[in-house]
């Protein structure tokens, strides 16, 4: 019987990762990082750049097991989830959510329609902007970098930090940034 009570236990453990992301009454995962906000992009860039943060939005789906991974193994990860904290303001978009949105040119669609618009197809996206948007540009024209599914902690930390050191800007594009810092930190993928 004690046997059986042990393996029941240590089933359970393994059963549960020991990070498992919370998830909210949507279905999507939620982290202390990400903002309840209004979702008007441009009043969340302003609310971002007084604080001092890039605006990031996060395109994610019920269900969505590259969500599941990202919150699970990448974004729990310490500098990670620093940087997300410290350097950015993290709105959530749900891919088949009906919350309006508001987009930078001042057009408001259901979260659904607004995803199809940015013709935005896999979840996890991420999607980073500068500090500055034209009031006629939509949040496509805006980005300076978007990043489709689920990547490596090293990729996702190594695109965090380049877009808070605007990288975009320079003449080293994020793939050659990234293999630079892989060297430099001897780092295997």
């Amino acid at each position: 019987m004690i046997f059986h009570r042990t393996l029941i236990a240590a089933a359970l453990v393994f059963a549960f990762p020991a990070f498992a992301a919370t998830l909210g009454d949507d279905g999507l995962h939620k982290a202390d990082w990400m903002r309840d906000t209004f979702k008007d992009l441009r009043e969340d860039l302003e609310e971002a750049n007084a604080e001092g943060k890039r605006l990031l939005v996060i395109i994610e789906q019920r269900g969505c097991i590259y969500c599941t991974k990202m919150h699970e193994e990448v974004f729990p990860t310490p500098e990670i989830s620093a940087a997300l904290n410290d350097m950015y303001f993290v709105v959530q978009i749900n891919m088949f959510g009906d919350i309006e949105v508001t987009d930078f040119d001042g057009t408001t669609l259901p979260e659904k329609e607004m995803v199809r618009r940015w013709n935005a197809l896999f979840t996890p996206t991420l999607m980073f902007f500068p500090q500055e948007v034209a009031a006629d540009q939509t949040a496509t024209q805006a980005a300076v970098a978007v990043m489709p599914g689920a990547f490596s902690r090293s990729t996702t930390l190594n695109l965090l930090n380049w877009i808070t050191e605007e990288g975009y800007l320079g003449d080293e594009p994020f793939q050659k940034y990234h293999a630079r810092i892989i060297q430099e930190q001897g780092i295997i993928e």
